[in-house]
């Protein structure tokens, strides 16, 4: 997360991986909500403008708040 903020990117999404068949690679294991919550406030304290954090969350994720936020 610090390799990519200090690149500029100023909008985050982070998600589990969720494994779409038995031909796929196994989850290693899985994050709680409260786990999600920590990297949340921890990107935010790096300087990200925006981040969202779940488990079913995807790039396109509340996208128009993503994009607002990258605004201001």
């Amino acid at each position: 997360m610090r390799d990519v903020r200090a690149q500029g990117v100023d909008v985050l999404t982070l998600g589990q991986y969720l494994r779409p068949s038995d031909q796929h690679l196994p989850i290693a294991r899985w994050y709680t909500p409260d786990e999600f919550a920590e990297l949340k406030r921890f990107g935010l304290a790096l300087g990200y403008r925006h981040v969202e954090s779940g488990p079913l969350v995807r790039s396109s994720y509340h996208a128009w708040e993503q994009v607002e936020a990258a605004k201001a």
